[in-house]
């Protein structure tokens, strides 16, 4: 912006020097010429009465008496009737010059020139005053345009950096009043907007936390409620294996409030180990082969050498458990489950036997799948949820059915962390 205006400045400044110094230039350029004849025309009748005095008493004309002509001119040159000229001075070259010419009394002819260098040079002399204006101008110009420049800039400027600490989740913005209407206008708005968006992320977090301690109870009674049903003496094997199951899903359910509400208020959701994600893999599959069989479904594990990862255990599951949900409602055939190492990345890999294709903007919450159901918020979370945990999820395209990809980094690889 600020060179914006610089350059805005300086060449409405440079235009108008133009617009007054051209004409002024050319009209001093004519002045001269006028000022050289009207010289060459007072000296040529100064020496046209000095010739007439000196003719009436007999003297005879020579070079030293038309020496006095040369104060204003290059060259006099007295041409007589019948005789040879006499001539002093430098001979005009080129064109450009001026001459006055007399007729004098006994036929002589009197010339008196000015060369176009020395009627050059004057006219040089005279515009110089008016060059080091135009640049003096000029330079002044540019001074006071970086001036206002910056003076005018530095509240965008400003207005600028509270935008990016707005980005940010900086919300008690110290936004100035500015003299400058749209700039304080813009302030007003930034204010304004600090804290609705304040507001607005409080209660979300208010809700969130709420909603966090609403479900720990009930499923705190409730796992103890099972708790208890596994020690009756009453309760059958099988259905205490089942039980026990139950309390392991319990476990992951609250596992997963406590990681969404720390997604919810833009936490880190950091590993404290490495994990071999061939096995998270195996265990998270190992749910639904049972949930498959039901709708005549089956699913195919396809893992390689052990891959060491350092992410949390949790989100990874969870991305995989809608990964697995959304092929079993919206694909068709055996769900395959492939993990593998790329060389600069770790890969899980989703894909069904379906012709269904959604579109790239399916992590979106609540974009079409395309087939006449809604993707709701499931794949939107697991994106999320892959992001904050150092990785990403993404749609292959290139494959002929649905394909989902989750990318994870090595174990190795230190995981960049989030600007917050």
């Amino acid at each position: 912006m600020r060179e914006r205006l610089v350059i805005a400045f300086v060449g409405l400044t440079l235009a108008v020097i133009g617009l007054y110094g051209v004409p002024r230039a050319y009209f001093l350029a004519d002045l001269v010429r006028s000022q050289e004849r009207s010289a060459l025309a007072g000296t040529a009748t100064a020496l046209q009465e000095l010739y007439d005095e000196h003719t009436s008493h007999g003297g005879r004309i020579d070079e030293r008496l038309l020496a006095v002509g040369l104060v204003s001119a290059d060259r006099v040159e007295l041409a007589p009737p019948g005789g040879e000229p006499v001539a002093v001075g430098t001979a005009p070259d080129g064109e450009g010059g001026i001459m006055v010419r007399r007729e004098l009394s006994d036929g002589s002819v009197l010339r008196l020139s000015v060369s176009s260098d020395t009627v050059g040079a004057t006219i040089r002399d005279a515009l110089m005053p008016l060059v080091l204006l135009g640049m003096g101008l000029g330079l002044g110009s540019a001074i006071l345009g970086v001036v206002l420049a910056r003076r005018l800039s530095r509240p965008f400027q400003e207005l600028a950096g509270f935008s990016q600490d707005l980005g940010h989740g900086r919300f008690d913005l110290p936004v100035p009043t500015y003299s400058i209407p749209e700039a304080d206008a813009i302030g007003s708005s930034l204010r304004g907007a600090a804290t609705r968006l304040d507001e607005l992320v409080t209660r979300e977090r208010q809700f969130a936390a709420n909603a966090s301690h609403q479900l720990r109870t009930p499923i705190t009674a409730l796992r103890l409620s099972l708790e208890d049903l596994t020690l009756w003496p009453e309760t059958d094997p099988a259905v205490a294996t089942e039980l026990e199951r139950g309390l392991g899903e319990l476990d992951r359910l609250a596992s997963a409030i406590d990681e969404l509400l720390d997604l919810a208020r833009g936490r880190r959701l950091d590993a404290q180990q490495e994990i071999d994600l061939v096995r998270l893999v195996k265990a998270s599959a190992s749910r639904w082969p049972r949930r498959l069989a039901e709708e005549s479904r089956t699913l195919t594990l396809r893992t390689g050498r052990a891959a060491v990862t350092r992410v949390p255990a949790g989100p990874i599951e969870q991305v995989l458990d809608v990964l697995i949900d959304n092929a079993r409602l919206h694909g068709e055939g055996t769900i395959t489950v492939e993990v593998r190492d790329a060389g600069t990345h770790l890969e899980i890999a989703v894909a069904d036997e379906g012709t269904r294709r959604p579109g790239p903007d399916v992590f979106r919450r609540g974009v079409s799948t395309g087939d006449g159901s809604s993707a709701g918020i499931g794949l939107a979370v697991a994106s999320e949820l892959a992001e904050v945990c150092g990785g990403h999820l993404s749609l292959d395209t290139t494959a002929p059915s649905t394909r989902f990809v989750l990318w994870l980094p090595h174990g190795e690889r230190p995981v960049a962390q989030p600007t917050s």
